[in-house]
Protein backbone atom coordinates (compact mmCIF):
# COMPACT_ATOMS: atom_id res chain seq x y z
CA UNK A 1 0.00 0.00 0.00
CA UNK A 2 2.90 2.32 0.79
CA UNK A 3 4.30 1.42 -2.58
CA UNK A 4 1.15 2.62 -4.39
CA UNK A 5 1.06 5.80 -2.34
CA UNK A 6 4.69 6.60 -3.31
CA UNK A 7 3.95 5.96 -6.99
CA UNK A 8 0.91 8.26 -6.80
CA UNK A 9 3.02 10.98 -5.16
CA UNK A 10 5.72 10.64 -7.81
CA UNK A 11 3.14 10.71 -10.63
CA UNK A 12 1.43 13.72 -9.05
CA UNK A 13 4.77 15.51 -8.73
CA UNK A 14 5.66 14.89 -12.41
CA UNK A 15 2.15 15.90 -13.49
CA UNK A 16 2.51 19.15 -11.55
CA UNK A 17 5.90 19.85 -13.17
CA UNK A 18 4.49 19.13 -16.66
CA UNK A 19 1.50 21.35 -15.98
CA UNK A 20 3.65 24.23 -14.78
CA UNK A 21 6.10 23.77 -17.63
CA UNK A 22 3.34 23.80 -20.24
CA UNK A 23 2.20 27.24 -19.13
CA UNK A 24 5.12 28.63 -21.12
CA UNK A 25 3.41 27.43 -24.29
CA UNK A 26 0.42 29.65 -23.61
CA UNK A 27 2.51 32.71 -22.90
CA UNK A 28 3.59 33.22 -26.54
CA UNK A 29 3.56 36.64 -28.17
CA UNK A 30 0.70 37.01 -30.67
CA UNK A 31 1.76 39.29 -33.55
CA UNK A 32 -0.35 42.37 -34.12
CA UNK A 33 -2.31 42.98 -37.29
CA UNK A 34 0.24 45.58 -38.38
CA UNK A 35 3.11 43.11 -37.88
CA UNK A 36 1.30 40.45 -39.91
CA UNK A 37 0.58 42.96 -42.68
CA UNK A 38 4.19 44.10 -42.78
CA UNK A 39 5.41 40.51 -42.94
CA UNK A 40 2.98 39.71 -45.78
CA UNK A 41 3.98 42.81 -47.75
CA UNK A 42 7.63 41.73 -47.54
CA UNK A 43 6.70 38.31 -48.96
CA UNK A 44 4.99 39.73 -52.06
CA UNK A 45 7.04 40.01 -55.27
CA UNK A 46 6.00 43.45 -56.49
CA UNK A 47 7.69 43.02 -59.88
CA UNK A 48 5.55 40.05 -60.94
CA UNK A 49 1.79 39.75 -61.27
CA UNK A 50 -0.02 36.78 -59.79
CA UNK A 51 -2.22 36.30 -62.87
CA UNK A 52 -1.38 37.65 -66.34
CA UNK A 53 -4.00 39.29 -68.57
CA UNK A 54 -6.13 36.71 -70.33
CA UNK A 55 -8.53 36.28 -73.25
CA UNK A 56 -11.32 33.72 -73.45
CA UNK A 57 -9.40 31.41 -75.80
CA UNK A 58 -6.61 31.01 -73.20
CA UNK A 59 -8.87 30.80 -70.15
CA UNK A 60 -8.90 27.00 -69.93
CA UNK A 61 -5.10 26.75 -69.57
CA UNK A 62 -4.06 26.20 -65.96
CA UNK A 63 -0.27 26.58 -66.13
CA UNK A 64 0.73 30.22 -65.51
CA UNK A 65 3.58 30.31 -68.06
CA UNK A 66 1.55 28.54 -70.78
CA UNK A 67 -1.36 30.93 -70.17
CA UNK A 68 1.03 33.88 -70.48
CA UNK A 69 2.48 32.49 -73.73
CA UNK A 70 -1.02 31.87 -75.10
CA UNK A 71 -2.05 35.45 -74.34
CA UNK A 72 1.06 36.98 -75.95
CA UNK A 73 0.73 34.74 -79.02
CA UNK A 74 -2.96 35.65 -79.35
CA UNK A 75 -2.25 39.38 -79.06
CA UNK A 76 0.68 39.32 -81.50
CA UNK A 77 -1.27 37.33 -84.08
CA UNK A 78 -4.34 39.56 -83.81
CA UNK A 79 -2.27 42.74 -84.11
CA UNK A 80 -0.44 41.30 -87.13
CA UNK A 81 -3.78 40.50 -88.78
CA UNK A 82 -5.17 43.96 -88.12
CA UNK A 83 -2.02 45.72 -89.37
CA UNK A 84 -1.64 44.08 -92.71
CA UNK A 85 0.96 45.26 -95.21
CA UNK A 86 -1.71 46.56 -97.61
CA UNK A 87 -2.89 49.00 -94.95
CA UNK A 88 0.54 50.54 -94.39
CA UNK A 89 1.61 53.56 -96.40
CA UNK A 90 4.08 52.79 -99.20
CA UNK A 91 7.00 54.47 -97.42
CA UNK A 92 6.41 52.37 -94.26
CA UNK A 93 6.71 49.08 -96.11
CA UNK A 94 10.42 49.06 -95.50
CA UNK A 95 9.67 48.35 -91.84
CA UNK A 96 9.56 44.63 -91.11
CA UNK A 97 8.87 44.79 -87.35
CA UNK A 98 6.98 47.31 -85.28
CA UNK A 99 7.32 47.36 -81.51
CA UNK A 100 3.90 47.99 -79.99
CA UNK A 101 3.48 48.94 -76.33
CA UNK A 102 0.25 47.38 -75.09
CA UNK A 103 -1.37 48.67 -71.90
CA UNK A 104 -4.19 46.77 -70.22
CA UNK A 105 -5.83 48.76 -67.43
CA UNK A 106 -7.34 47.30 -64.27
CA UNK A 107 -10.75 47.95 -65.85
CA UNK A 108 -9.89 45.94 -69.01
CA UNK A 109 -9.32 48.98 -71.24
CA UNK A 110 -6.59 48.38 -73.80
CA UNK A 111 -4.39 50.96 -75.50
CA UNK A 112 -1.64 50.63 -78.09
CA UNK A 113 1.38 52.80 -78.74
CA UNK A 114 3.83 52.07 -81.56
CA UNK A 115 7.47 52.53 -80.61
CA UNK A 116 9.75 53.76 -83.35
CA UNK A 117 13.49 53.52 -83.54
CA UNK A 118 15.30 56.83 -83.61
CA UNK A 119 16.77 56.33 -87.04
CA UNK A 120 16.40 58.26 -90.26
CA UNK A 121 14.10 55.94 -92.17
CA UNK A 122 11.88 57.81 -94.62
CA UNK A 123 8.45 57.04 -93.20
CA UNK A 124 5.86 59.14 -91.48
CA UNK A 125 5.64 58.09 -87.85
CA UNK A 126 2.50 60.18 -87.43
CA UNK A 127 0.72 58.39 -90.30
CA UNK A 128 1.73 54.97 -89.03
CA UNK A 129 0.71 55.85 -85.47
CA UNK A 130 -2.66 57.10 -86.73
CA UNK A 131 -3.12 53.96 -88.82
CA UNK A 132 -2.32 51.71 -85.87
CA UNK A 133 -4.73 53.58 -83.60
CA UNK A 134 -7.57 53.23 -86.13
CA UNK A 135 -6.81 49.58 -87.01
CA UNK A 136 -6.29 48.27 -83.50
CA UNK A 137 -9.89 48.45 -82.35
CA UNK A 138 -12.64 45.97 -81.49
CA UNK A 139 -10.46 43.58 -79.54
CA UNK A 140 -12.14 40.78 -77.62
CA UNK A 141 -12.60 41.28 -73.89
CA UNK A 142 -9.33 41.02 -72.02
CA UNK A 143 -9.32 40.13 -68.35
CA UNK A 144 -6.81 42.36 -66.56
CA UNK A 145 -3.77 41.03 -64.75
CA UNK A 146 -4.13 40.44 -61.03
CA UNK A 147 -1.87 40.95 -58.08
CA UNK A 148 -2.99 39.06 -54.98
CA UNK A 149 -6.55 38.88 -56.41
CA UNK A 150 -6.79 42.60 -57.22
CA UNK A 151 -6.97 43.73 -60.88
CA UNK A 152 -3.93 45.81 -61.83
CA UNK A 153 -2.64 47.72 -64.85
CA UNK A 154 -0.03 45.95 -66.97
CA UNK A 155 2.16 47.13 -69.78
CA UNK A 156 4.24 45.10 -72.19
CA UNK A 157 5.94 45.47 -75.56
CA UNK A 158 5.14 43.11 -78.43
CA UNK A 159 7.30 42.83 -81.53
CA UNK A 160 4.83 42.71 -84.41
CA UNK A 161 6.31 41.28 -87.59
CA UNK A 162 4.85 42.73 -90.76
CA UNK A 163 4.68 40.04 -93.37
CA UNK A 164 5.61 41.24 -96.84
CA UNK A 165 3.52 39.46 -99.41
Amino acid sequence: MDYKRNINKILSFFSLILLLGSCNYFDKHVPSEADLLEQRLKEIDWNEVTVYPCVASCDSILDKEQKKACFFTFMTTLIQQKISIDSLPQQARIIDTIQVRVKVSATSEITFEPLFKTDSLPYSKTKIDSLIQTRLTNFPKIEPAQKEGIPVKTEFILPVIIKLE
